[in-house]
């Protein structure tokens, strides 16, 4: 391969992961962006009442760039609560256009205090605590993953 090509497809594959072109969206996956660059994190699918309930509880750890994603059937009121969650937790909640509407940050394991996230959520992401301060997600942040409808959705599939 001349170095011109090697330059031109090294050029092509930065352009890739810049634009997340590469990634394409998958059930366990759910991928965020905003002013402060890209993420893509591992998600567990939490849909049903059963495991939305059940959640987090009783993990002694998740791995890095891992979370669960809570998804609700339409967009809705919700709180959480951190009884029986044995690690410190960050808290994305987020509409159904995928944009971050509120975040909680190092929920504290065991704590019965409700986390109230919003009147209109549609999706709640989970991740290990430090990772919101770590990548600078805020509130205006994009999600991307297939439960977000392309015809409401501000970055769809």
């Amino acid at each position: 391969m001349s170095k011109a090509v090697a330059t031109y497809l090294g050029a092509a594959l930065v352009w890739l992961a810049a634009t997340g072109a590469s990634a394409t969206c998958a059930r366990d996956h759910v991928d965020l962006r905003g002013p402060w660059g890209q993420a893509r994190f591992s998600v567990e699918i939490a849909d049903t009442p059963d495991s939305r309930a059940t959640g987090l509880m009783h993990r002694a750890e998740m791995p890095a760039r891992s979370g669960m994603l809570f998804v609700y059937d339409r967009p809705q009121r919700v709180a959480f609560w951190m009884k029986n969650t044995l690690i410190p937790l960050d808290m994305i909640f987020v509409g159904a256009d995928g944009v971050v509407s509120r975040i909680h940050e190092n929920a504290v394991p065991g704590d019965l205090t409700s986390i109230f996230g919003g009147d209109q959520v549609f999706v709640v992401l989970e991740v290990n605590a430090g990772i919101v301060e770590s990548y600078g997600i805020s509130v205006g942040s994009e999600m991307r993953h297939e439960v977000f409808s392309p015809e409401i959705a501000k970055w769809s599939c």
